[in-house]
């Protein structure tokens, strides 16, 4: 029976948005992290009749068809790349990123890969780096003798060094952003890598035409809303449950359809 396969596709659909949003709500306290959400497509129809096909001699035409649907499949778990809160942590390496773009990351393999976490520290080199050691691309060197560190707005670094007056620069912070940011790929820990969808990065200063400005000692929270996981939640549930009673009320006439054939 037809309907026994539409329904278990519409299952398989309600637990991977099911899984989509528990990994949301995981990582609701995750730095810099979008949720993503399921997007559903309907599978193929079976037509029976087509809509405008004649049904007369004189020109009459059936002004709608008869179609059969065979379930629903994904489509995408696209990336949300909005805003999220931006929280103050009193620590100087720390950057938050207010506006568009994300921080370019040199991987230890050469790549480089973006990220909107700013929980910057320093290594054992006083180098500029992730909260894996990754460096901060391009790199930023802070000397050992370095009594403040300050970032500006637009990326620019400066320390105060004892027995000088001005402070000295040493370097900027650049930024990335793309034509397409749902379609970069995340690989963990909190980085995207560019694809051929997201399309080339696009590189700046921070406060530029198109680019987001610094706020140094914050930190980007993520952009999910409990409420509306729940929700969603809750509604990808009872559609679950739908599409669980389709199939048992498919298995009830094909089991009345059987005793008939029998009797």
């Amino acid at each position: 029976m037809r309907a026994l396969h539409t329904a278990a596709t519409g299952m398989m659909a309600q637990e991977l948005n099911v899984q989509v949003i528990s990994n949301n709500i995981a990582n609701l306290r995750t730095t810099g992290y979008k949720r993503q959400q399921a997007h559903f497509q309907d599978l193929l129809y079976e037509t029976f009749r087509r809509s405008g096909s004649a049904t007369s001699d004189q020109n009459t035409q059936v002004p709608a068809g008869i179609e059969i649907g065979s379930g629903v499949k994904t489509a995408a778990t696209a990336r949300v790349m909005t805003q999220g809160n931006l929280t103050a942590t009193e620590k100087e390496y720390d950057v938050a990123i207010r506006g568009d773009g994300l921080f370019r990351i040199r991987l230890p393999d050469g790549r480089t890969a973006y990220t909107r976490d700013g929980s910057f520290d320093l290594d054992a080199q006083g180098q500029i780096v992730t909260r894996d050691g990754y460096l901060l691309d391009p790199g930023i060197t802070v000397p050992q003798n370095a009594s403040k560190v300050s970032i500006g707005a637009n990326g620019t670094v400066e320390v105060t060094v004892p027995g000088q007056v001005e402070p000295q620069e040493l370097g900027q912070i650049q930024l990335a952003r793309f034509i397409n940011k749902t379609g970069l790929e995340s690989i963990g820990d909190n980085l995207f890598l560019e694809t051929p969808a997201s399309g080339p990065a696009i590189d700046g200063n921070p406060g530029t035409e198109g680019f987001g400005t610094l706020q140094q000692t914050y930190l980007e929270e993520a952009n999910v809303n409990a409420v509306t996981e729940i929700s969603s939640l809750i509604s990808a549930q009872r559609a679950y449950e739908m599409n669980a009673r389709i199939i048992t009320a498919a298995d009830q006439m094909l089991s009345s359809t059987t005793q008939m054939f029998r009797g």
